[in-house]
């Protein structure tokens, strides 16, 4: 079960990682690239919005076997879902992308 205060508090917890970093996109790549699970949240009409950034694959797994798994996981604003699926896109390796 998602916990989305526990997703706002991570999301604000990057917010402030980025903010801070001198070279912030390098500091966004770094916050995905560190996490099992990353989900992008945004406002919707009901309430919050998802978007699995990274580790889709993950979840599928951990729904397959309905296991509790420990994944690492984070998340991180976004003001909408065109943004969190640009984010998806611009994060995935190049080669990943090209394939697709």
């Amino acid at each position: 079960m998602l916990d989305f205060n526990e997703l706002r508090e991570l999301a604000a917890d990057v917010r402030v990682f980025v903010d801070l970093a001198e070279d912030k996109a390098e500091a966004l790549k770094a916050v995905i690239a560190a996490y099992d699970v990353v989900l992008a949240i945004f406002p919707s009409q009901q309430g919050m919005g998802l978007h699995v950034i990274k580790g889709k694959e993950v979840l599928d797994g951990i729904a397959t076997s309905r296991s509790h798994a420990m994944v690492s996981h984070t998340a991180i604003a976004v003001p909408d879902l065109a943004h969190a699926e640009a984010l998806k896109y611009l994060t995935t390796p190049a080669e990943q992308r090209m394939a697709a």
